[in-house]
């Protein structure tokens, strides 16, 4: 489809350079029409959790992003040839058109092995300081390393991967254009993934332009879900920021998987998982890093009350922390977090 070295200067036009990425103006701003249409409680948690807009938020790395080094991570990105077998890319488990995410409960890798965590999105990831459900890649570049080598994943290993690309000639062109010779290496294919990666940011959502005044961008179920999340729910002790994210790391209880103890053997992290961003949270079905919860709706009743919608109709005498009418509406307003996605093709890849 597109073999030129510039793959997709619309895309990096859109996402870092056009409104959604480098900022113009102070983002993060709360209309007053918007406070107005809280509790005086729900605006001061509002404000205390520092939940702000997406509008003009500048996307971190940015500078050292270029429209060739973008175009080679593309390539890449899509390119089943770096596993193993040659039958999964990056795009398999994070694929854009279901949010850049998957909807198997957990990811099926090389041989049809099933692994024990339900991927991420890869959206806004460049915000992010930590990778991974348990935090072990500190960076998009250490991350997009990660899976390639992962047995039950990719199923290769960095030598034979890049043993791989070396012997494909038309990435020759695509290096040069990035880093200006041939040489292809472990580091440069992480480094080019991590560029492309960066320019899949979702823009600002209605909840944003309700944030900056247009009180009509939310239904009045999603206003109350917004007060409930704000309030009765709880959300924002771990929800916070323009992302909805804390990024640190809690208990969700759910068992089975030690979660980020594996990677700092602190007692303190058993079970604790990295807080998701809520946004865009509606097209990434399934919920919580198993999948087990099918439905937003689910998740929320299972996050308000630590049991599942099943367990809670089994015991009438169940104390319930938020009703299941409650949840609905909480739900309600996590779909108004969907942003504008970037468009992007499947590119055709060297020969």
């Amino acid at each position: 489809m597109m073999r030129r070295p510039i793959l997709i200067p619309t895309l990096l036009c859109i996402v870092l350079a056009c409104g959604w990425g480098i900022a113009a103006v102070a983002a993060g701003g709360i209309s007053p029409a918007a406070l107005q249409r809280l509790s005086p409680e729900a605006r001061a948690a509002l404000q205390q959790a520092k939940i702000s807009s997406m509008h003009d938020l500048p996307v971190p790395g940015a500078a050292s992003i270029t429209p060739a080094l973008v175009s080679l991570g593309k390539l890449l990105y899509f390119d089943p040839r770096l596993s193993g077998d040659g039958t999964l890319s990056c795009a398999t488990c994070h694929d854009p058109k279901i949010g850049w995410a998957e909807t198997d409960k957990t990811s099926v890798g090389i041989r049809n092995q099933v692994g024990g965590r339900n991927a991420p999105t890869v959206l806004n990831s460049a915000y992010y300081h930590a990778l991974f459900w348990d935090g072990r890649a500190g960076s998009l570049e250490e991350q997009a390393l990660g899976p390639i080598q992962n047995p039950i994943e990719m199923g290769n290993t960095l030598e034979n991967a890049i043993a791989t690309l070396q012997k494909i000639s038309g990435y020759k062109t695509y290096f040069q254009a990035a880093f200006g010779d041939e040489q292809i290496t472990a580091e440069r294919v992480g480094k080019a993934i991590a560029a492309f990666e960066r320019t899949v940011v979702s823009g600002p959502s209605p909840f944003d332009e309700f944030l900056g005044g247009k009180v009509s961008a939310l239904t009045d179920q999603q206003v109350r879900g917004l007060e409930l999340f704000l309030t009765k729910g709880g959300c924002t002790t771990c929800h916070t920021g323009p992302f909805l994210t804390g990024q640190d790391y809690h208990p969700v209880g759910i068992h089975g998987d030690e979660g980020r103890y594996k990677v700092t053997g602190q007692a303190a992290d058993k079970e604790a998982f990295r807080v998701p961003t809520l946004r865009d949270i509606e097209r990434t079905p399934p919920y919580f890093h198993d999948g087990s919860s099918p439905t937003l709706e689910d998740a929320v009743f299972f996050r308000g009350n630590e049991m599942t919608r099943e367990e809670a109709k089994k015991d009438p005498g169940a104390k319930l922390t938020i009703t299941d009418a409650e949840a609905k509406d909480i739900a309600a307003f996590l779909r108004s977090l969907n942003g504008r996605l970037p468009k992007v093709d499947v590119p055709k890849l060297p020969q």
